[in-house]
């Protein structure tokens, strides 16, 4: 089955860290365009970061040097590591994957980032 589970998400306080992970079944992440984007209550998608096959990445100007993205190939694994959080990253953080046109074409049910002041 082809499915993308993400976990990791909780709260903290404004300047705390999580890591959200996302595992991937049914096909090779590594081979994918791979993205993170959040949803904040009462608003659009955002999108968060990206990284290519080729392990380029991609950041919103809003999370540039606080976010990393990265993935761990063996475990067909996506992660977000995300310090010094802010209240206005408070959302529902999913993960995606990504078509070479930038749309996104398989998505988790996400997780839940609660950051508080």
């Amino acid at each position: 089955q082809v499915q993308l589970v993400e976990s990791g998400g909780g709260m903290v306080q404004s300047g705390g860290s999580l890591r959200l992970s996302c595992v991937a079944s049914g096909f090779t992440a590594s081979s994918d365009y791979m993205s993170w984007v959040r949803q904040a209550p009462g608003k659009g998608p955002e999108w968060v970061s990206s990284i290519t096959s080729g392990d380029n990445r991609y950041y919103a100007e809003s999370v540039k040097g606080r976010f990393t993205i990265s993935r761990d190939n063996d475990r067909n694994t996506l992660y977000l590591q995300m310090n010094s959080l802010k209240p206005e990253d408070t959302a529902l953080y999913y993960c995606a994957r990504t078509t070479k046109w930038g749309d996104f074409d398989l998505w988790g049910r996400g997780t839940q980032v609660t950051v508080s002041s």
